[in-house]
């Protein structure tokens, strides 16, 4: 039986429409092969957020056409039972902007965004890391981006002028889709051939798919089936350079504290393939574009979500093969 696909790409009932020009533009953005360049842009983000809210993530919303949006196009068109190629078309856009509903709304900048602390550089050694007290965003507005889902630079371009770092001010953001999956995660397939994650629940319905950095040719993902052993939310990560075959060996064993730029990012799924395990990155824009160390690399908001849906016990099969292309 095919799975069935996650729940179509329904606004949220609290979303306000923006009354922001710009945010405006976006939310009567329609996808056509005739559209102006200079709409494209304003097509691609509410493509992105719509997607989101179904749980076929781009990763980062950036307003840009690349890989992780065609991957997320794919998989969608595949649950759908669509024609598989990743690229928008007519079908797409009809099954994912039914009932879609506004994605931009406006944001009033809380004091908990603003007050910090914050960390002014994160150092790119691992043992200047571990010196640090806790891998913190660098700015509000690197927190205010992730909390949304959004690039740094798209949050700039639709926020011109703004102080991100000001409590009580306005700013056009994505409307956030629902935080957490319809049901728990039993099995979570990570396809080394796609750079993707894709989750299921107990009956084998598709609950979600994610973009991911898995292994490199060089340091592979492991191959089976493992299980889940661990949920560690805001996790350290420690460095062992007897266990790992990376990093500089000569700084010794090192613990780096929690927080969003920490190496593993916002959360980590321990797997029973030891050292190995799913886990969140300080660099969302690098997320299925750039090797990791074995690992299984998600954006932190993707990871907090699988993280929060699965259990000790689930299913963790690597499928594909290190640089198969699509």
């Amino acid at each position: 039986m095919k799975p069935a696909p996650p729940t179509a790409a329904v606004a949220p009932a609290a979303v306000q429409p923006s009354s922001n020009p710009a945010a405006q533009a976006i939310d009567r953005a329609t996808w056509s092969s005739q559209a102006p360049p200079e709409q494209l842009s304003d097509v691609l983000i509410r493509v992105q957020a719509l997607l989101q809210r179904a749980h076929f993530s781009p990763g980062e919303i950036d307003g840009k056409d690349g890989g992780n949006l065609k991957t997320a196009v794919a998989a969608f068109e595949q649950a759908h039972n669509l024609p598989v190629d990743g690229l928008l078309d007519d079908q797409v856009w009809t099954q994912l902007s039914r009932n879609a509903g506004p994605v931009m709304t406006d944001y009033v900048i809380a004091a908990e965004d603003v007050q910090g602390p914050f960390v002014a550089e994160i150092p790119k050694e691992m043992a200047d890391q571990a010196k640090l007290d806790h891998l913190a965003y660098k700015s509000p507005l690197e927190g205010l981006a992730e909390k949304f889902h959004m690039s740094p630079e798209l949050l700039q371009a639709l926020n011109p002028g703004a102080d991100f770092a000001r409590a009580g001010s306005t700013i056009v953001v994505v409307a956030p889709g629902a935080a957490d999956l319809p049901a728990k995660v039993a099995r979570v397939e990570v396809d080394k051939s796609r750079l993707q994650a894709r989750a299921y629940g107990a009956d084998g319905a598709l609950l979600a798919v994610y973009p991911a950095t898995v292994g490199s040719e060089d340091r592979p993902a492991p191959s089976g089936t493992w299980e889940v052993r661990a949920v560690a939310p805001e996790p350290t990560y420690t460095y062992d350079p007897s266990r790992l075959t990376f990093g500089k060996k000569s700084a010794g064993k090192l613990t780096i504290k929690a927080g969003p730029n920490n190496p593993v990012g916002a959360t980590w799924i321990d797997l029973t393939k030891e050292t190995y395990g799913i886990h969140g990155t300080p660099d969302p824009s690098l997320v299925g574009k750039v090797a990791s160390h074995g690992c299984v690399r998600l954006t932190n908001w993707d990871v907090a979500q699988l993280g929060r849906a699965v259990e000790k016990g689930a299913k963790v099969v690597f499928v594909g093969s290190e640089g198969a292309g699509a």
